[in-house]
């Protein structure tokens, strides 16, 4: 089986979004000093590749612990939309119909990884239209994953497409990268979250599971 990881390293001074908390790493203990090693991690639950449950955005909203573990991981298809345009749209998803009818996972590379470290990563990034959001919600879907830093359009008031997603509990991957190496493939995606109490998101370790 191969395995490709589909995360972003967590460190200090790496992106986040605008208005996040960078990680802050600090030294707890030393091999000198205590004989062991041990640092102090200071990270928001949305940095990096990470995970959005619908308490992220409704009061009552299901949490990350609520969510079965088996709801992390599926049959999972990667889309090419690196020539759609600003807005992904159900005409432009419509093709593919019977693919998503598979999957548990459908996946978006719009090609914005390759910005990862630069200032227009934050913005102008491919997302779904209302109504694109709308057409992925009518499929047995346990959740999307997007390469870029939200499903949401910077500045978007109200951030419609996470709603839309997450009241149906299609659970939200942001940040994730390689999405090219997958294209064509059948594989199983996996996002597995920390084992947080009440938590409304988790940086995730994505990978693809492709058998052979």
């Amino acid at each position: 089986m191969k395995v490709v990881d589909l995360s972003r390293s967590i460190k200090p001074g790496m992106p986040v979004y605008p208005g996040t908390e960078p990680p802050a790493f600090t030294t707890a203990a030393t091999i000198k000093r205590h004989g062991f090693r041990e640092r102090t991690l200071r990270v928001s639950s949305h940095t990096g590749t990470h995970l959005d449950a619908p308490a992220h955005i409704f009061p009552r909203g299901q949490t990350l612990d609520a969510v079965p573990i088996e709801n992390f991981l599926g049959k999972a298809v990667v889309l090419d939309f690196t020539r759609a345009g600003a807005v992904i749209t159900p005409e432009r998803l419509e093709p593919y119909r019977r693919t998503l009818g598979n999957c548990r996972f459908v996946i978006l590379h719009t090609g914005w990884s390759r910005l990862w470290g630069k200032e227009a990563y934050h913005g102008g990034f491919p997302v779904l239209s209302p109504d694109g959001a709308r057409w992925v919600c009518e499929f047995d879907l346990r959740g999307l994953g997007v390469d870029a830093p939200s499903v949401d359009a910077p500045h978007s008031r109200g951030f419609p497409i996470h709603r839309l997603l997450l009241a149906k509990g299609i659970l939200i991957v942001e940040n994730l990268c390689n999405l090219d190496r997958l294209l064509g493939m059948e594989f199983i995606f996996c996002c597995f979250p920390l084992k947080l109490q009440r938590a409304e998101g988790s940086p995730v370790r994505a990978v693809a599971l492709i058998d052979g």
